[in-house]
Formats: structure tokens, C-alpha cells, sequence
């Protein structure tokens, strides 16, 4: 077990006193949920909803860098995601006269 976990509710890190998660439990993490990135993501939404609640002051985009935005590694690929409007319609097909 981590000596590193969050100190609630200032989400400071329990084993060094920086902003939860700090760079050690982020290594951590990222050994832990090597093969389970979603469930990374999960963990770590949970996390972000509970950080929400306690610190209300905070901007959202904030808290969203701080517990998820980290998680995604410099070069690694995003699925392609279609943006509304761009889809295309299916041929008609001709109907005989």
C-alpha cells in the first residue's frame, strides 16, 4: 500500500504534502493500471466527483487536469471521434422507372 494517498478533504498527498495525486502516486498508478487504462480513468473519475464536492471553489477544468488529464501519455493515440454534422448520408439506391 501507498503511504501516498489523499488527504481529504484538501486532497493533499499523505505522503508528501503535494496536490493528491502527486508525481509519485501518478507513477504508481500508471504501473498499477498498465494493461487498464479505462479502469484508470474510472478510478480516477471517482476520485474527481468526490474532489468536486469538496472543493467547489475549485474550476472544473482544473480538477479535470489534476486527477485525469495526466493519465493520457504524450503520443499516444485518441480514437477518432465523428463530429456531429459531418456524417454521411447512404447512396439512394436508383429505382427502376
Amino acid at each position: 500500500m501507498t503511504v501516498h494517498g489523499p488527504v481529504m478533504p484538501i486532497w493533499s498527498c499523505g505522503g508528501c504534502g503535494l496536490p493528491w495525486p502527486c508525481a509519485t502516486r501518478k507513477r504508481e498508478l500508471r504501473a498499477e493500471y498498465a494493461d487498464a487504462p479505462v479502469s484508470l480513468a474510472l478510478y480516477l473519475g471517482s476520485y474527481l466527483v468526490q474532489a468536486t464536492e469538496d472543493m467547489p471553489w475549485t474550476p472544473a477544468g482544473v480538477l479535470h487536469r489534476r486527477f485525469l488529464g495526466w493519465t493520457r501519455e504524450a503520443g499516444q493515440a485518441v480514437p477518432a471521434v465523428q463530429q456531429p454534422g459531418t456524417a454521411t448520408a447512404p447512396a439512394e439506391l436508383s429505382r427502376g422507372a
